[in-house]
Protein backbone atom coordinates (compact mmCIF):
# COMPACT_ATOMS: atom_id res chain seq x y z
CA UNK A 1 0.00 0.00 0.00
CA UNK A 2 1.09 3.44 -0.92
CA UNK A 3 0.79 4.57 2.57
CA UNK A 4 3.20 2.39 4.01
CA UNK A 5 5.83 4.45 2.73
CA UNK A 6 6.88 8.13 3.58
CA UNK A 7 6.62 11.19 1.47
CA UNK A 8 9.72 12.38 -0.23
CA UNK A 9 10.72 15.61 1.61
CA UNK A 10 11.45 18.23 -1.03
CA UNK A 11 14.44 20.87 -0.79
CA UNK A 12 13.04 24.24 0.78
CA UNK A 13 12.64 26.71 -1.27
CA UNK A 14 13.51 29.96 1.35
CA UNK A 15 12.58 32.56 -0.90
CA UNK A 16 9.70 32.58 -4.04
CA UNK A 17 12.29 33.74 -6.18
CA UNK A 18 14.11 30.84 -5.98
CA UNK A 19 11.23 28.37 -6.66
CA UNK A 20 10.95 30.10 -9.84
CA UNK A 21 14.62 30.66 -10.79
CA UNK A 22 14.58 26.78 -10.53
CA UNK A 23 10.92 25.96 -12.52
CA UNK A 24 12.36 27.91 -15.23
CA UNK A 25 15.26 26.48 -15.07
CA UNK A 26 13.40 22.70 -15.62
CA UNK A 27 11.11 24.30 -18.42
CA UNK A 28 15.02 25.64 -20.43
CA UNK A 29 15.91 21.91 -19.93
CA UNK A 30 12.76 20.46 -21.28
CA UNK A 31 12.82 22.97 -24.61
CA UNK A 32 16.73 21.60 -25.08
CA UNK A 33 15.36 17.94 -25.26
CA UNK A 34 13.47 17.96 -28.85
CA UNK A 35 14.61 20.79 -31.00
CA UNK A 36 18.26 19.59 -31.87
CA UNK A 37 16.63 16.39 -32.95
CA UNK A 38 13.41 17.11 -34.79
CA UNK A 39 15.39 20.29 -36.40
CA UNK A 40 17.37 16.98 -38.99
CA UNK A 41 14.12 15.72 -40.50
CA UNK A 42 13.22 18.86 -42.89
CA UNK A 43 16.62 19.25 -43.53
CA UNK A 44 17.62 15.71 -44.78
CA UNK A 45 17.93 16.56 -48.51
CA UNK A 46 19.85 19.81 -47.78
CA UNK A 47 22.27 17.48 -45.51
CA UNK A 48 22.50 14.68 -48.13
CA UNK A 49 23.27 16.90 -51.23
CA UNK A 50 25.94 19.10 -49.07
CA UNK A 51 27.71 16.19 -47.83
CA UNK A 52 27.18 13.66 -50.38
CA UNK A 53 25.98 11.04 -48.20
CA UNK A 54 23.81 7.98 -49.08
CA UNK A 55 19.86 7.57 -48.03
CA UNK A 56 20.78 5.04 -45.31
CA UNK A 57 23.52 7.22 -43.48
CA UNK A 58 21.26 9.89 -44.01
CA UNK A 59 18.20 7.73 -42.18
CA UNK A 60 20.79 6.51 -39.72
CA UNK A 61 20.89 10.42 -38.54
CA UNK A 62 17.48 9.89 -36.61
CA UNK A 63 18.22 6.41 -35.27
CA UNK A 64 21.78 7.61 -33.22
CA UNK A 65 19.86 9.45 -30.80
CA UNK A 66 17.57 7.05 -29.90
CA UNK A 67 20.29 4.65 -29.76
CA UNK A 68 21.84 6.54 -27.42
CA UNK A 69 19.09 7.06 -25.57
CA UNK A 70 18.84 3.71 -25.37
CA UNK A 71 22.30 3.03 -24.30
CA UNK A 72 22.87 5.95 -21.87
CA UNK A 73 19.16 5.85 -20.19
CA UNK A 74 20.11 2.69 -17.77
CA UNK A 75 23.17 4.84 -16.30
CA UNK A 76 21.96 8.16 -15.89
CA UNK A 77 20.19 7.66 -12.34
CA UNK A 78 23.69 6.13 -11.12
CA UNK A 79 25.69 9.45 -12.46
CA UNK A 80 23.47 11.23 -10.64
CA UNK A 81 23.13 9.72 -6.95
CA UNK A 82 26.47 9.98 -7.48
CA UNK A 83 27.62 13.57 -8.62
CA UNK A 84 23.96 14.93 -7.59
CA UNK A 85 21.14 15.79 -10.20
CA UNK A 86 21.70 18.99 -10.48
CA UNK A 87 25.53 18.79 -11.50
CA UNK A 88 24.77 15.83 -13.28
CA UNK A 89 21.65 18.58 -15.50
CA UNK A 90 24.56 20.99 -15.56
CA UNK A 91 27.07 18.63 -17.48
CA UNK A 92 24.48 17.20 -19.90
CA UNK A 93 23.40 20.93 -20.69
CA UNK A 94 27.20 21.43 -21.51
CA UNK A 95 27.57 17.93 -23.33
CA UNK A 96 24.43 18.75 -25.51
CA UNK A 97 26.05 22.75 -26.75
CA UNK A 98 29.01 20.62 -27.57
CA UNK A 99 27.62 17.70 -29.12
CA UNK A 100 25.41 20.70 -31.46
CA UNK A 101 28.23 22.59 -32.29
CA UNK A 102 30.09 19.50 -33.45
CA UNK A 103 27.64 18.38 -35.57
CA UNK A 104 26.98 21.23 -37.55
CA UNK A 105 31.00 21.97 -38.54
CA UNK A 106 30.32 20.46 -41.91
CA UNK A 107 31.54 16.91 -42.26
CA UNK A 108 30.51 13.84 -42.24
CA UNK A 109 32.38 12.29 -38.69
CA UNK A 110 31.72 15.15 -37.10
CA UNK A 111 27.64 15.38 -37.83
CA UNK A 112 28.12 11.75 -37.05
CA UNK A 113 29.84 12.26 -33.74
CA UNK A 114 28.37 15.36 -32.55
CA UNK A 115 24.60 13.55 -33.13
CA UNK A 116 25.94 10.69 -30.88
CA UNK A 117 26.99 13.26 -27.59
CA UNK A 118 23.80 15.49 -28.02
CA UNK A 119 21.78 12.38 -28.06
CA UNK A 120 24.04 10.94 -24.84
CA UNK A 121 23.17 14.61 -23.49
CA UNK A 122 19.53 14.53 -24.03
CA UNK A 123 18.99 11.18 -22.58
CA UNK A 124 20.18 12.32 -18.70
CA UNK A 125 17.35 15.26 -19.04
CA UNK A 126 14.60 12.33 -20.16
CA UNK A 127 15.44 10.48 -17.38
CA UNK A 128 16.27 12.80 -14.42
CA UNK A 129 13.50 15.26 -14.86
CA UNK A 130 10.72 13.07 -13.66
CA UNK A 131 12.85 12.52 -10.38
CA UNK A 132 13.75 15.63 -10.09
CA UNK A 133 10.12 16.81 -10.26
CA UNK A 134 9.22 14.58 -7.53
CA UNK A 135 12.09 15.24 -5.39
CA UNK A 136 11.31 18.91 -5.17
CA UNK A 137 7.38 19.41 -6.11
CA UNK A 138 5.91 16.14 -4.42
CA UNK A 139 2.96 17.84 -4.05
CA UNK A 140 2.53 19.41 -7.41
CA UNK A 141 4.11 16.37 -9.77
CA UNK A 142 1.21 16.75 -11.90
CA UNK A 143 1.72 20.36 -12.72
CA UNK A 144 5.26 20.40 -13.16
CA UNK A 145 5.14 17.18 -15.76
CA UNK A 146 2.64 18.70 -17.46
CA UNK A 147 4.68 22.10 -17.99
CA UNK A 148 8.34 20.18 -19.29
CA UNK A 149 5.91 18.45 -21.64
CA UNK A 150 4.51 20.77 -23.15
CA UNK A 151 8.16 22.58 -23.96
CA UNK A 152 9.68 19.95 -24.74
CA UNK A 153 7.03 19.12 -27.27
CA UNK A 154 6.50 22.86 -28.22
CA UNK A 155 9.79 23.70 -28.95
CA UNK A 156 9.86 20.37 -30.86
CA UNK A 157 7.74 21.70 -33.17
CA UNK A 158 8.79 25.02 -33.52
CA UNK A 159 12.08 23.42 -34.54
CA UNK A 160 10.59 21.57 -36.96
CA UNK A 161 8.73 24.42 -39.03
CA UNK A 162 11.56 27.15 -38.81
CA UNK A 163 14.59 24.59 -39.34
CA UNK A 164 13.60 25.01 -43.88
CA UNK A 165 13.75 28.91 -43.60
CA UNK A 166 16.76 29.39 -41.69
CA UNK A 167 18.51 27.05 -43.97
CA UNK A 168 17.25 28.19 -47.27
CA UNK A 169 16.07 32.19 -46.42
CA UNK A 170 19.27 32.76 -44.53
CA UNK A 171 22.76 32.96 -45.16
CA UNK A 172 23.14 29.89 -42.42
CA UNK A 173 22.82 26.74 -44.54
CA UNK A 174 21.68 23.47 -42.93
CA UNK A 175 25.14 23.67 -40.73
CA UNK A 176 23.84 26.57 -39.43
CA UNK A 177 19.97 25.90 -38.78
CA UNK A 178 20.90 22.64 -37.13
CA UNK A 179 24.11 24.97 -34.67
CA UNK A 180 21.67 27.34 -33.82
CA UNK A 181 20.22 25.32 -30.96
CA UNK A 182 23.39 25.40 -28.98
CA UNK A 183 22.21 28.85 -28.50
CA UNK A 184 19.13 27.61 -26.52
CA UNK A 185 21.64 24.69 -24.79
CA UNK A 186 23.30 27.13 -23.76
CA UNK A 187 21.27 29.87 -22.40
CA UNK A 188 19.53 26.83 -20.55
CA UNK A 189 22.61 25.87 -18.65
CA UNK A 190 23.51 29.71 -17.62
CA UNK A 191 19.65 29.56 -16.37
CA UNK A 192 20.89 26.24 -14.68
CA UNK A 193 23.67 27.47 -12.81
CA UNK A 194 21.96 28.61 -9.36
CA UNK A 195 21.21 25.20 -9.01
CA UNK A 196 24.47 23.80 -8.66
CA UNK A 197 24.77 25.04 -5.06
CA UNK A 198 22.60 22.36 -3.91
CA UNK A 199 24.14 19.81 -2.33
CA UNK A 200 23.77 15.73 -3.86
CA UNK A 201 19.98 15.86 -3.51
CA UNK A 202 19.54 12.32 -4.23
CA UNK A 203 22.21 11.04 -1.88
CA UNK A 204 19.48 10.08 0.87
CA UNK A 205 16.69 9.26 -1.08
CA UNK A 206 19.31 6.69 -2.38
CA UNK A 207 19.97 5.35 0.89
CA UNK A 208 16.54 5.09 1.91
CA UNK A 209 15.86 3.10 -1.08
CA UNK A 210 18.38 0.69 -0.43
CA UNK A 211 17.29 -0.30 2.90
CA UNK A 212 13.69 -0.46 1.49
CA UNK A 213 14.57 -2.79 -1.67
CA UNK A 214 16.09 -5.93 -2.26
CA UNK A 215 14.59 -6.70 -5.77
CA UNK A 216 16.11 -5.40 -8.58
CA UNK A 217 13.93 -3.09 -10.75
CA UNK A 218 13.93 -5.60 -14.01
CA UNK A 219 12.16 -8.57 -11.41
CA UNK A 220 8.65 -6.26 -11.31
CA UNK A 221 5.87 -6.75 -13.07
CA UNK A 222 4.70 -3.30 -12.65
CA UNK A 223 8.06 -1.90 -14.19
CA UNK A 224 7.85 -3.82 -17.17
CA UNK A 225 4.18 -3.14 -17.94
CA UNK A 226 5.31 0.63 -17.47
CA UNK A 227 8.53 -0.07 -19.68
CA UNK A 228 5.98 -1.62 -22.51
CA UNK A 229 3.34 1.28 -22.25
CA UNK A 230 6.60 3.85 -22.23
CA UNK A 231 8.09 1.40 -25.45
CA UNK A 232 5.17 0.90 -27.45
CA UNK A 233 3.69 5.47 -27.32
CA UNK A 234 7.21 5.90 -28.83
CA UNK A 235 6.80 3.40 -31.02
CA UNK A 236 3.67 4.89 -32.40
CA UNK A 237 4.97 8.07 -32.87
CA UNK A 238 8.05 8.08 -34.19
CA UNK A 239 6.78 5.37 -36.46
CA UNK A 240 3.96 8.05 -37.71
CA UNK A 241 6.09 10.67 -37.58
CA UNK A 242 8.37 8.44 -39.80
CA UNK A 243 5.79 7.08 -42.27
CA UNK A 244 2.38 8.80 -42.04
CA UNK A 245 2.90 11.28 -44.40
CA UNK A 246 3.62 8.40 -47.25
CA UNK A 247 0.69 6.60 -46.50
CA UNK A 248 -1.25 10.17 -46.71
CA UNK A 249 0.43 10.67 -50.30
CA UNK A 250 -0.92 7.15 -51.68
CA UNK A 251 -4.87 8.73 -50.59
CA UNK A 252 -4.23 11.65 -52.65
CA UNK A 253 -2.75 14.15 -50.36
CA UNK A 254 -0.06 16.19 -51.79
CA UNK A 255 3.93 16.12 -50.62
CA UNK A 256 3.29 19.18 -48.75
CA UNK A 257 -0.43 18.21 -47.45
CA UNK A 258 1.14 15.46 -46.15
CA UNK A 259 3.54 17.47 -44.27
CA UNK A 260 1.10 19.37 -42.92
CA UNK A 261 -0.96 16.49 -41.66
CA UNK A 262 2.08 15.80 -39.75
CA UNK A 263 2.41 19.27 -38.41
CA UNK A 264 -0.92 18.89 -37.36
CA UNK A 265 -0.63 15.92 -35.59
CA UNK A 266 2.10 17.06 -33.34
CA UNK A 267 0.66 20.33 -32.35
CA UNK A 268 -2.69 18.60 -30.96
CA UNK A 269 -0.30 16.72 -28.91
CA UNK A 270 0.41 20.00 -26.87
CA UNK A 271 -2.63 20.45 -24.94
CA UNK A 272 -2.92 17.09 -23.91
CA UNK A 273 0.95 16.87 -22.68
CA UNK A 274 -0.45 19.53 -19.95
CA UNK A 275 -3.79 18.92 -19.40
CA UNK A 276 -3.15 14.83 -18.91
CA UNK A 277 -0.52 14.72 -15.92
CA UNK A 278 -2.48 17.60 -14.45
CA UNK A 279 -5.92 14.98 -14.27
CA UNK A 280 -3.29 11.67 -13.90
CA UNK A 281 -2.39 13.57 -10.53
CA UNK A 282 -5.60 13.68 -9.59
CA UNK A 283 -7.04 10.20 -9.86
CA UNK A 284 -7.02 7.43 -7.83
CA UNK A 285 -5.94 5.12 -10.48
CA UNK A 286 -5.48 6.01 -14.46
CA UNK A 287 -7.11 3.34 -16.26
CA UNK A 288 -9.83 5.12 -17.91
CA UNK A 289 -7.10 7.51 -19.40
CA UNK A 290 -5.34 4.48 -20.85
CA UNK A 291 -8.84 3.42 -21.94
CA UNK A 292 -9.73 6.98 -23.58
CA UNK A 293 -5.99 6.48 -25.24
CA UNK A 294 -6.14 3.40 -26.52
CA UNK A 295 -9.84 4.21 -28.10
CA UNK A 296 -8.45 7.25 -29.53
CA UNK A 297 -5.97 5.62 -31.61
CA UNK A 298 -7.86 3.38 -32.47
CA UNK A 299 -10.13 5.31 -34.06
CA UNK A 300 -7.46 7.70 -35.59
CA UNK A 301 -5.43 4.39 -37.55
CA UNK A 302 -8.89 3.20 -38.56
CA UNK A 303 -9.86 6.28 -40.29
CA UNK A 304 -6.13 6.04 -42.00
CA UNK A 305 -6.41 2.04 -43.01
CA UNK A 306 -9.86 2.78 -44.26
CA UNK A 307 -8.90 5.89 -46.04
CA UNK A 308 -11.76 7.91 -44.79
CA UNK A 309 -12.32 11.67 -45.85
CA UNK A 310 -11.89 13.96 -43.26
CA UNK A 311 -7.87 13.49 -42.95
CA UNK A 312 -7.32 16.21 -40.60
CA UNK A 313 -10.01 15.10 -38.18
CA UNK A 314 -7.51 11.34 -37.73
CA UNK A 315 -4.43 13.50 -37.38
CA UNK A 316 -6.07 15.38 -34.71
CA UNK A 317 -7.02 12.26 -32.83
CA UNK A 318 -4.27 10.94 -33.27
CA UNK A 319 -2.52 13.43 -32.15
CA UNK A 320 -4.50 13.85 -28.74
CA UNK A 321 -4.08 10.15 -28.09
CA UNK A 322 -0.36 10.41 -28.44
CA UNK A 323 0.21 13.37 -26.48
CA UNK A 324 -2.12 11.70 -23.62
CA UNK A 325 -0.08 9.01 -24.06
CA UNK A 326 3.03 10.43 -23.53
CA UNK A 327 2.14 12.67 -20.87
CA UNK A 328 0.53 9.54 -18.62
CA UNK A 329 4.21 7.73 -19.63
CA UNK A 330 5.80 10.59 -17.85
CA UNK A 331 3.37 10.28 -14.57
CA UNK A 332 4.05 6.97 -14.37
CA UNK A 333 7.42 7.04 -13.34
CA UNK A 334 6.96 9.12 -10.41
CA UNK A 335 3.01 7.65 -9.77
CA UNK A 336 4.43 4.57 -9.05
CA UNK A 337 7.65 4.86 -6.86
CA UNK A 338 8.39 6.85 -3.59
CA UNK A 339 11.74 8.23 -3.92
CA UNK A 340 12.95 10.21 -6.66
CA UNK A 341 15.84 7.41 -7.18
CA UNK A 342 13.05 5.27 -8.05
CA UNK A 343 11.56 7.59 -10.00
CA UNK A 344 14.83 8.55 -11.79
CA UNK A 345 15.88 4.19 -11.81
CA UNK A 346 12.32 3.42 -13.87
CA UNK A 347 11.98 6.13 -15.85
CA UNK A 348 15.74 4.95 -17.31
CA UNK A 349 14.74 1.41 -18.07
CA UNK A 350 11.71 2.14 -19.08
CA UNK A 351 13.04 4.95 -21.67
CA UNK A 352 15.91 2.93 -22.62
CA UNK A 353 13.83 -0.19 -23.46
CA UNK A 354 11.32 2.60 -25.37
CA UNK A 355 13.59 3.95 -27.68
CA UNK A 356 15.06 0.71 -28.55
CA UNK A 357 11.55 0.11 -29.39
CA UNK A 358 11.20 3.86 -31.24
CA UNK A 359 14.17 2.88 -33.10
CA UNK A 360 13.13 -0.20 -34.25
CA UNK A 361 9.37 1.05 -35.50
CA UNK A 362 10.28 3.16 -38.58
CA UNK A 363 12.67 0.18 -39.76
CA UNK A 364 10.21 -2.63 -39.64
CA UNK A 365 7.08 -0.51 -40.74
CA UNK A 366 9.21 0.40 -44.06
CA UNK A 367 10.36 -3.44 -43.93
CA UNK A 368 6.83 -4.41 -44.28
CA UNK A 369 5.64 -2.50 -46.95
CA UNK A 370 8.80 -3.28 -48.67
CA UNK A 371 7.55 -7.43 -49.01
CA UNK A 372 3.98 -6.39 -49.52
CA UNK A 373 4.40 -3.62 -51.49
CA UNK A 374 1.41 -2.19 -49.47
CA UNK A 375 0.36 0.37 -46.65
CA UNK A 376 -2.25 -2.15 -45.26
CA UNK A 377 -0.09 -4.56 -43.68
CA UNK A 378 2.52 -2.33 -42.09
CA UNK A 379 -0.63 -0.06 -41.01
CA UNK A 380 -1.74 -3.51 -38.90
CA UNK A 381 1.20 -3.72 -36.87
CA UNK A 382 -0.04 -0.04 -35.09
CA UNK A 383 -2.99 -1.50 -34.39
CA UNK A 384 -1.12 -4.57 -32.73
CA UNK A 385 0.90 -1.55 -30.97
CA UNK A 386 -2.23 -0.16 -29.66
CA UNK A 387 -3.74 -3.09 -28.29
CA UNK A 388 -0.10 -3.73 -26.26
CA UNK A 389 -0.36 -0.25 -25.08
CA UNK A 390 -4.06 -0.87 -23.80
CA UNK A 391 -3.23 -4.01 -22.42
CA UNK A 392 0.16 -3.05 -19.98
CA UNK A 393 -1.63 0.51 -19.41
CA UNK A 394 -4.20 -1.43 -18.11
CA UNK A 395 -1.86 -2.94 -15.52
CA UNK A 396 0.36 0.03 -15.22
CA UNK A 397 -2.92 2.45 -14.12
CA UNK A 398 -3.52 0.36 -11.39
CA UNK A 399 -2.76 2.54 -8.05
CA UNK A 400 0.03 0.03 -7.04
CA UNK A 401 4.07 0.75 -6.55
CA UNK A 402 6.73 -0.94 -7.98
CA UNK A 403 8.37 -1.45 -4.92
CA UNK A 404 7.38 -3.26 -1.82
CA UNK A 405 8.68 -2.35 1.73
CA UNK A 406 10.24 -5.23 3.39
CA UNK A 407 7.92 -6.93 6.12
Amino acid sequence: MASQYSRPTSRKLTFTRDYWILIIGIIFIASTLRSPLTSVGPLISLIKSGLHISNVLAGFLTTIPLLAFALISPFAPQIARRFGMERTLFASLVLLTLGIVIRSLGTTPYLLIGTFLLGAAIAFGNVLLPGLIKLNFPLHIGLLTGLYSVAMNLSGSIAAGISIPLAEGTSFGWEGALGGWAILSFVAAIIWLPQLKAKKSMAGAAIATKRQNTSPLWRSNLAWNITLFMGLQSFIFYTCSAWLPEVLKTQGLSAGQAGWMLSLMQFAQLPMTFIIPVIAGKMKNQRMLVLFIASFFLIGFVGIFIGAPLIPLWMIILGLAGGSAFGLAMMFFTLRTHTPHEAADLSGMAQSFGYILAAVGPVFFGLLHDVTSSWSTPLILLFIATAGLFISGMRAGKNEVVFQKES
